[in-house]
Parts: C-alpha cells; sequence; structure tokens
C-alpha cells in the first residue's frame, strides 16, 4: 500500500490546483506566524510545533487521499460516535486555554476534538443522505439530521466554543438547505433558530460572548475593552495599504497591540505585513479551494461522494466567512481560526484530512 503512492496510476484524477492552494496557504501561514514568534523573543515557540502539526498534516493527507471513498462511508457512523465520546471525555479530562476547556493534553502536544467533530458530522450527515435515497420531503429526515448535529454542538458549546458550533449548526443548515428539503422546514428552521437565540441569549451565553455580539453593534461602546481587539485589527488592516509594512515590521503585530495575533487575527497580521496584495492572494486562493470542491462534488458519482465534498466546502467557506468577517468587524469574535493560516496544530492537522478526503471523492470521478 504504501508503495502505490509513487504509482503513476494511484496519482490518476488526483485535483492537483486544490492541494497546491491548500499547500501554498499554509507557507502563507507560516510566514505570518514567524512573523508573530519573532515579536515574542529570540526563540521560537510556534513555528516549531506548527512545522510538526504540518508534517503531520501533509502524512494523513496523502493517506487520506488514497483511501477509497467507500470506507469513508462503512465507517461514518463510527467515526460519529469517536467524536461525541471524544466531546465527553474533554469536558470531564480536557485542559482549559483561554477559558476554553476543549483541549486534550498528551505528551506535550494539544489535541481538540472539536475539530474531529467537523469530519464526523461531514461524513455522518453524507452518509444519512445517502441512506434516504433522495427522500428528502420526509420531516423525518430534517428532524433526525438536526439532531446529531446538535447533540455536537451542544458538547462543543458547553466547553464553550461558539465558533466551532456555530460551523456545525451552519453547514448542516447548507446540507439539508442544498438537497432539497421542503421550504416550509427551512422556514420552521428558521424559526426555531431564532427561538433558540433568544433562549440561548438568556440562558447559555457566557458574558464575554455577549459582550462580543453588543460590541460587533456597536464597536464604539467600549474600545478599550471588548471592542479594543477589533479595532486593533482594522487599524492593522488599513496600515499594511497596498504593499504591506513588510514580514516583520507590522507595528500592531510586532507591539503586541494585535491579541492573539497568530491565531484569531492572522489574517490581520497579513493585512498589515503583506497588504492588500498579502490578503487579495489569500482570498484568491481560498476562492480556487472552494471552487474546486464544488467541481468535485457536482462530478461526484453517489449522493454520499456529492455531499461529503459539499460538507467539506461548507466547513472552509464558513470558517472563513466568519473569521474574516469579525477581524474587519463584519461579524462578531467567535475566536473560531483561519483554514491553513492560523496558528494550531489541530486544526491544521485536520484541514488537511478533509482536503485528502476530498481528493479521494476526486480520485473516484
Amino acid at each position: 500500500m504504501i508503495f502505490s503512492f509513487l504509482k503513476q496510476s494511484s496519482w490518476q484524477k488526483f485535483d492537483w490546483v486544490l492541494a497546491l492552494s491548500a499547500i501554498v496557504l499554509t507557507c502563507i501561514g507560516f510566514a505570518a506566524i514567524y512573523s508573530v514568534d519573532l515579536s515574542r523573543g529570540e526563540s521560537l515557540i510556534y513555528i516549531p510545533r506548527q512545522l510538526l502539526a504540518c508534517v503531520i498534516g501533509m502524512g494523513i493527507f496523502l493517506i487520506a487521499s488514497h483511501v477509497h471513498i467507500t470506507l469513508y462511508e462503512n465507517n461514518a457512523r463510527a467515526m460519529y460516535v469517536l467524536a461525541l465520546l471524544l466531546l465527553v471525555a474533554v469536558l470531564f479530562f480536557g485542559v482549559t486555554i483561554r477559558g476554553t476547556t476543549g483541549w486534550f493534553r498528551i505528551f506535550g502536544f494539544s489535541f481538540q476534538p472539536a475539530e474531529i467533530a467537523k469530519v464526523a458530522l461531514v461524513l455522518f450527515l453524507a452518509w444519512r443522505v445517502e441512506r434516504q435515497a433522495r427522500r428528502f420531503e420526509q420531516w423525518q429526515f430534517v428532524v433526525a439530521t438536526m439532531v446529531v448535529t446538535l447533540i455536537l454542538a451542544g458538547l462543543i458549546m458547553m466547553q464553550p466554543d461558539l465558533g466551532s458550533a456555530l460551523v456545525l449548526v451552519s453547514m448542516w443548515f447548507a446540507v439539508i438547505s442544498f438537497v432539497g428539503t421542503k421550504k416550509r422546514y427551512i422556514v420552521g428552521l428558521i424559526i426555531i433558530g431564532i427561538i433558540t437565540i433568544v433562549v440561548a441569549w438568556f440562558g447559555l451565553f457566557e458574558v464575554y460572548q455577549k459582550e462580543r455580539v453588543l460590541t460587533f453593534l456597536n464597536p464604539e461602546r467600549d474600545p478599550l475593552g471588548s471592542g479594543y481587539n477589533v479595532s486593533q485589527s482594522i487599524i492593522a488592516i488599513g496600515a499594511g495599504n497596498i504593499w504591506g509594512r513588510g514580514l516583520g515590521f507590522g507595528s500592531q503585530s510586532q507591539l503586541h497591540f494585535l491579541p492573539e495575533a497568530q491565531t484569531d487575527f492572522i489574517f490581520s497580521v497579513i493585512g498589515e505585513e503583506l497588504g492588500f496584495v498579502g490578503t487579495s492572494l489569500v482570498l484568491i486562493l481560498y476562492f480556487i479551494i472552494l471552487w474546486r470542491l464544488a467541481l468535485i462534488a457536482s462530478h461526484a458519482r453517489s449522493d454520499f461522494s456529492t455531499y461529503t465534498a459539499f460538507g467539506i466546502l461548507c466547513i472552509f467557506f464558513f470558517h472563513v466567512i466568519i473569521n474574516i468577517g469579525a477581524v474587519i468587524g463584519l461579524l462578531p469574535v467567535t475566536g473560531i481560526t483561519l483554514p491553513f493560516l492560523s496558528y494550531g496544530g489541530s486544526s491544521l492537522i485536520i484541514n488537511f484530512f478533509l482536503i485528502g478526503i476530498a481528493e479521494s471523492v476526486a480520485r473516484s470521478l
């Protein structure tokens, strides 16, 4: 099996554009993280760990891309159960980082089960669509998929991790809308969603999460407190102009005016140091990834393959929209990472895993 990677036939129908776009984004991410790392002192902290995660992620990508798509279909339910167990376990045995109990610490390395949940839900929803045999007019389909989604999202909210939970729910809603669910069900779900938001606001959201939403609605209400991060982010992006100030020369990131520059606000670092040219390149690469995933989904031979690729597309799309929307002040800050760019081993590994699964679909066309 290992030597099959070297055979020319094993690379037939491999989507090189998709893979190379992800790799180039990762390289840009390394450059931005390295710049942030320089501002932390003489020794590099983030780069060595991110490099190790990249090596692991690339290995998983190669393996995942050569696994036949039927293996993912046959193990979709087992993957969901695994994610469910990990999300329960992390609430009891996980470590707390920045107020979120969502990581396992193993041999000095942190792992986030919420990332596994994204893969698990993509595969499970695709499996459920395949088993539905296109009878999407049945309300049982909507309820069943909603329940399995809300179980994962609810456990993630208990950490609490609003951003990851929002991505899961958004992906589920996109999938059931795309399959052709009746409009009255969609309208009913929207009404339920509004009621849920109201209930969550008064009973589930933490104080800091409410502050983020209120700051989004009125950025000037607390410019030195809850609105500080977004204000500094907008200043950083605006300061980059066309060509940027150069790597390592961004005042907002280098002087630590920009909190969590290596994770939540990595796009701001790129905007300040690489300018409009750098951010445009990033957006173009994301567009190419989404475009290639859409092509793979549209040419897939089975419903499982189609909705696996579409689910992966949704995961990346909502990550990009939520993160970039937050750093430019168009959406509330939820602490969600930017795919392939943000520092975070779990995120990078799972991103490559998702691209590998998409390549598996492409090779089965």
